[in-house]
């Protein structure tokens, strides 16, 4: 496993804890401590460089403004489960977080957050192809594509849970682990609705499908507007960079892009805007260094965002206001989620509580 040149060990690395600070009735996270960096488990976006979606950007913006329509997959009525049932997993989750913290900085939660992003971010406004119902990531190609490498850790990581809770589907094990992840690591509350099916390799959309973080802003744009997704929510899931890092052995980048990795602020677009940042120089593929620490790093993908003025302008509303970025982000990452997904007015959506707040 790469490991990113930094003055800090592992052991200082898990002094960070998301610190929870109540002021007029809002939740405020930062971290407990300032510490260098290893490497970690997250990228959001990883990392085909096999010319991806060029079939599906010409139709860009016609997915940007919803003119693709979708009827989407049938969401299965699972309405005999309670949220507490579902609360139970979550916790579950959450408490095997807390106890196996040897795991890159000290969390698993990265991994499971960038475990929901890509078994979701699949989906195809085109085709209607792709997604988090049918848990196909279980097979290949999907599980073989170059930008799942390393989910193999998150997948096993869950695998416990699949079978004492033989009911869940993989699809929405994943998703939950991701919105626990996120959450417990100080993030915002995020929506979750159970009902995804699990299916067979034959419904494996094909390799490609996921962002290319070599890309500039114009195919960071068409891509996820393929997606379905608008600028505003572009911008908010890629922020999802507040956590985790790169590995050398898996995207072929290294390194984390913040000094507090597993816990979920706005440090990204900070960093992004405030930091200078130079090309780092070393064999690998070409990423981005911050001058003053060269510790941290940013993928061409990101640094886009800078350089594209409308992007820029969200980076900027983001970084100044740490609440608007969690409520964008909190509805964003749900409408990932449920891409391609149908569900019926009925269907209840859960809010879970922190293991923090149940104590």
């Amino acid at each position: 496993m790469a490991s990113v040149a930094s003055n800090f060990t592992r052991a200082s690395f898990k002094q960070l804890r998301p610190l929870k600070i109540k002021a007029s009735s809002k939740t405020f996270v930062r971290s407990t401590a300032v510490v260098g960096l290893t490497s970690a488990a997250l990228a959001t976006y990883y990392y085909n460089n096999d010319n991806n979606n060029k079939k599906s950007n010409g139709n860009a913006a016609k997915a940007l403004f919803g003119f693709g329509g979708a009827s989407g997959l049938n969401a299965a009525q699972v309405s005999s489960k309670a949220q507490d049932e579902y609360q139970e997993i979550y916790n579950a989750i959450a408490k095997k977080l807390q106890d196996e913290d040897e795991y890159d900085y000290g969390s698993y939660g990265p991994v499971l957050v960038r475990l929901a992003w890509h078994s979701s971010g699949t989906y195809d406004t085109n085709d209607k192809t792709g997604g988090s119902y049918g848990g196909t990531m279980r097979f290949a190609p999907e599980s073989t594509d170059d930008a799942n490498n390393g989910l193999e850790i998150a997948r096993k990581f869950l695998d416990e849970f699949k079978v004492k809770y033989d009911w869940i589907s993989y699809g929405d094990l994943w998703t939950l682990g991701g919105v626990c992840a996120v959450q417990e690591l100080g993030g915002p509350k995020v929506k979750w609705r159970a009902g995804r099916v699990d299916q067979d390799a034959s419904k494996c959309p094909p390799n490609g499908k996921l962002p290319d973080a070599s890309r500039d802003a114009p195919y960071v744009r068409n891509l996820f507007a393929r997606m379905g997704m608008t600028e505003r929510e572009t911008v908010a899931l890629i922020g999802a960079h507040c956590l985790g890092g790169c590995h050398a052995d898996r995207s072929g980048y290294k390194g984390p892009w913040t000094f507090s990795p597993t816990v979920f602020t706005n440090d990204f677009y900070k960093l992004i805007l405030e930091d200078k940042w130079q090309v780092k120089k070393w064999d690998g593929p070409k990423q981005y260094e911050d001058v003053k620490t060269k510790s941290l790093m940013m993928l061409p993908a990101d640094i886009a965002l800078t350089e594209d003025s409308s992007f820029k302008k969200i980076c900027v509303e983001y970084a100044n206001d740490q609440d608007l970025f969690f409520k964008d982000f909190s509805a964003a990452f749900q409408k990932l989620l449920e891409s391609g997904i149908s569900y019926t007015k009925s269907t209840k959506e859960f809010v879970f509580k922190t293991l923090d707040e149940q104590e």
